[in-house]
């Protein structure tokens, strides 16, 4: 189980510009590494297009696999954001979060300041937070 991850400030704040640049929708993306540490984003296209839920375009899932293996990287998160609630897992974030090999990263505009948590899959369901280090 993963205890930690590196992302530099600079993805994280794009992160947040993302987000809220996309407001009122949620954004969202995937994120690629190396050995635990957080290489670069991939900013997405919501094609939901709701502030409510997110879902990627397949063909651009796809596009963000090849680019990142092509740069010898491996996806290692994906991202969303909350646009008006905190960065904790909603009832359906737990239910389509399948993959327990990547985190998942959520930025809320909630609070008085952005911020970004990252969570794993737990092996009996749920998700517990990983700590981001950010570098």
């Amino acid at each position: 189980m993963k205890k930690e991850i590196e992302i530099p400030r600079t993805i994280i704040d794009a992160i947040i510009q993302q987000a809220c640049d996309e407001l009122p929708d949620e954004t969202c993306g995937l994120l690629a590494g190396t050995d635990g540490a957080v290489k670069k984003r991939f900013p997405m296209e919501n094609a939901d297009h709701s502030p409510e839920h997110f879902s990627f375009d397949p063909r651009e899932q796809f596009r963000v696999l090849r680019e990142a293996r092509a740069e010898g990287l491996r996806i290692l998160g994906s991202y969303h954001s909350h646009p008006s609630t905190p960065a904790r897992p909603s009832d359906e974030d737990i239910r389509l979060a399948y993959d327990p090999d990547i985190l998942y990263f959520i930025a809320s505009l909630a609070g008085e300041h952005p911020v970004v948590k990252a969570f794993a899959r737990a092996a009996e369901g749920g998700m517990i937070p990983v700590k981001i280090k950010v570098i």
